[in-house]
């Protein structure tokens, strides 16, 4: 399946803390680079881009791009600062999905999400339905706060899910294993054609 994919990361203060390996912000950063080995492996013309969503405002640090030394670049100048906003940082996801060059990729979003959403429900589920108007898919890593962000975010999946099981909603508690191991191991990087002749014998992976 040829898809765009914008992966916007959690760069809040919450990120210091140490209860992901080595820390929830280098664990997020570590993942990335596996959502974007296994993308552009599923597909050449799979594109990834890459944007913070915490501080003043979200912050696009890459546009879509087939080149990890981009989104590497990206990584590296990003900074941990503030309270992350997760409506502003999708909708801004949106408009880069919007510019894509190939109007045939699938726009996708992954968004972790590592520190309390602070929008409440009735802004949250307003915004999925305008991403299920627009076919646009996200996938949520839940972690580190999940007792506070886990309703919420089950609320904006029942919203956005069509059935299509192309939406998915992945929550990774504390443990022995790296956040990449697990990611890599949910629906968010498995084969996409594998999936949809899978899900239905199985149901959704990694929920």
């Amino acid at each position: 399946m040829l898809e765009a994919t914008m992966v916007i990361i959690d760069n809040s203060e919450y990120m210091r803390n140490g209860d992901y390996t080595p820390s929830r912000y280098q664990a997020q950063l570590d993942t990335v680079e596996i959502i974007f080995r296994r993308k552009t492996n599923s597909n050449p013309e799979n594109t990834v881009g890459l944007m913070t969503m915490a501080g003043v405002s979200s912050v696009v640090l890459s546009n879509l791009t087939t080149n990890y030394g981009q989104i590497l670049s990206g990584l590296h100048s990003s900074k941990i600062e503030g309270q992350s906003n997760i409506v502003d940082g999708i909708q801004v996801a949106c408009l880069a999905l919007r510019n894509r060059q190939n109007k045939n990729q699938k726009q996708r979003i992954v968004v972790f999400v590592g520190s309390p959403i602070k929008e409440g429900v009735k802004e949250l589920s307003s915004l999925a339905v305008k991403l299920k108007k627009n076919n646009i898919f996200v996938y949520f890593i839940n972690f580190g706060e999940q007792q506070a962000n886990t309703s919420k975010l089950e609320e904006f999946m029942s919203i956005i899910d069509s059935g299509d099981n192309l939406s998915h909603l992945v929550t990774i508690p504390q443990g022995p294993y790296l956040l990449y191991e697990q990611v890599d191991k949910t629906a968010i990087l498995r084969d996409q054609d594998q999936l949809e002749s899978m899900q239905d014998g199985f149901g959704e992976f990694g929920g």
